[in-house]
């Protein structure tokens, strides 16, 4: 159990820090931000403390980290408050009461971060198991309490600690994935939008599937009726079997990994579709080439490709990257079809990603209406005081004979 507050180790803001910021909901404190010395540079990743404004006023509950640049993350505004299993419980049962409002089937984000006040933690629910991704020090630290809370307030059989990804790097934490109670015996199937999805719990992706798409993957149904489908990047199958689902015709999954491309197989057979959906293994450049030079023409094409610009030194060469693939895209999609066209990064705004698009469209030599704007589902909330919690955007064009 965490010590009393008047027990907890003290950092205090800078003179010129925003401290109106954290009053107001700011979640994250720089290095740079804060009055550093021996002591408070000695602080181990993880451990809670007092964070104070320039005047001693106290402002919240943090959990520090030295080693990141984010040095301290706020936790709770209540100076008295004790980070333990009854503490995540309550956090938890928040985020539970909102999900079970959205979704009558367990299969969910769970907890969104920060703005599920559970500083870099993510939690994915799949039915009886749920998927912990501990990205910050001090919840990788109390994995423990933080796993029986979920258990508790879940009645989930089984939790499974996925600790990988570039955000557990810059915490300075290692990468490991274990089960920490019951049992994991193979790939999961998830329903979603009337498609089967097959998540791979152990070593997939992130925590084995993407939820956040769950909205962008309907809107893509309303214009697969009957279609021809061209999915690149897809993963398991992401937009591909959503438009099975909806009724298209044949979909081809364009994927690096075999081991996704064998899941997206399975969950077509699952969906009775398996005759309808064709896998083709490579990059995913090499492979939209190719088929520009085949000939190939679709009346849907949906890129959703991994975060080009993770942060903003990325995000000159992630753009260009975006750009590309519009570019390459575009001469894909038959005249009168539709293009969809996704970032997952940080650090590109909706702006900036929208003008990349934009840009590869037009020097394809494509016109184009700008038919949709999608985002992340309610399972995903924005923290209004924390742009990175809405990184999700999703472009669908129609592209003019």
């Amino acid at each position: 159990m965490t010590e009393p507050s008047f027990a907890l180790p003290t950092i205090r803001l800078k003179p010129k820090a925003n401290a109106r910021a954290i009053r107001h909901g700011a979640p994250w404190i720089y290095d740079n931000e804060l009055v550093t010395d021996r002591r408070t540079k000695a602080l181990a990743p993880g451990e809670i403390a007092r964070l104070e404004d320039a005047e001693r006023t106290f402002l919240a509950l943090v959990a520090v980290n030295p080693k990141s640049r984010i040095f301290a993350r706020v936790l709770d505004r209540e100076e008295t408050a004790r980070i333990d299993a009854d503490w995540f419980a309550a956090r938890l049962g928040t985020a539970l009461a909102h999900r079970e409002r959205l979704f009558d089937a367990p299969f969910y984000r769970l907890v969104h971060a920060e703005a599920d006040g559970l500083p870099g933690v993510v939690v994915d629910r799949f039915g009886d198991t749920c998927v912990i991704q501990p990205n910050a020090a001090w919840a990788d630290g109390r994995i423990e309490p933080l796993a029986e809370a979920l258990r508790a307030v879940t009645g989930v059989a089984t939790v499974v600690m996925n600790g990988t990804g570039r955000a557990r790097g810059l915490e300075g934490l290692p990468e490991e994935t274990r089960v920490l109670c019951g049992a994991v015996d193979g790939p999961v199937p998830v329903p979603m939008n009337g498609a089967t999805y097959m998540a791979d719990l152990m070593g997939g992706q992130k925590t084995g599937l993407f939820y956040d798409q769950r909205p962008n993957h309907a809107f893509a149904q309303r214009l697969a009726g009957g279609a021809r489908v061209l999915d690149v990047f897809s993963h398991v199958g992401g937009f591909a079997l959503a438009a099975l689902a909806g009724g298209a015709a044949q979909a081809l999954s364009v994927d690096s990994s075999a081991a996704a491309l064998d899941l997206a197989g399975k969950g077509a057979q699952a969906m009775g579709r398996a005759d309808d959906l064709a896998t083709r293994r490579g990059d995913a450049f090499d492979v939209m080439a190719a088929l520009a030079g085949e000939g190939a023409r679709f009346d849907v094409v949906i890129c959703d490709p991994p975060a080009f610009a993770p942060a903003k030194p990325a995000l000159e060469k992630g753009l260009r990257a975006y750009e590309r693939v519009a570019r390459m895209a575009a001469p894909l999609v038959r005249e009168g079809g539709y293009l969809g066209l996704c970032s997952c990064s940080h650090a590109a705004d909706l702006d900036a990603f929208r003008a990349s698009c934009n840009r590869g469209i037009g020097r394809a030599g494509r016109s184009a209406q700008l038919i949709h704007t999608g985002f992340a589902g309610a399972d995903h909330p924005l923290m209004p005081q924390l742009a990175e919690s809405g990184y999700l955007k999703a472009l669908f064009y129609r592209l003019m004979p």
